[in-house]
């Protein structure tokens, strides 16, 4: 059986990216070497930061990284505070999820998905 391990990023400065992966979206560090930080993305899942991976490919575009939340209100507003600057506010996208979307330092899309309680 095949599961999804990590996702690697490509950043272009590790300690930024690492600080807002870190600070503002809450993730725990597991692991940190030269060019490369190891965060818990949950359900087994890590999210890998790399510089080499920004240096060999185009960093925007290719990818978005859509993080569950238990209530969209309460994450939209707790990332607010820390300095998210959403593109859209929390819409509908399926008959009970609810969405808004934002980016990291270097453009990644992002969003948080979850229902609105």
């Amino acid at each position: 059986m095949v599961r999804l391990g990590h996702v690697m990023v490509g950043v272009s400065n590790i300690q930024r990216s690492l600080a807002f992966y870190r600070d503002v979206m809450d993730l725990d560090v597991t692991l940190e070497q030269p060019g490369f930080a190891f965060l818990n993305a949950g359900g087994g899942v890590d999210l890998v930061l790399s510089e080499a991976h920004g240096a060999l490919y185009p960093l925007v575009g290719s990818m978005e990284l859509s993080f569950s939340v238990s209530d969209i209100m309460v994450a939209f507003t707790e990332l607010r505070k820390r300095g998210v600057n959403f593109m859209t506010e929390p819409r509908l996208v399926t008959a009970t999820q609810w969405a808004a979307n934002f980016t990291d330092p270097d453009g990644h899309l992002l969003s948080v998905v979850g229902p609105k309680l």
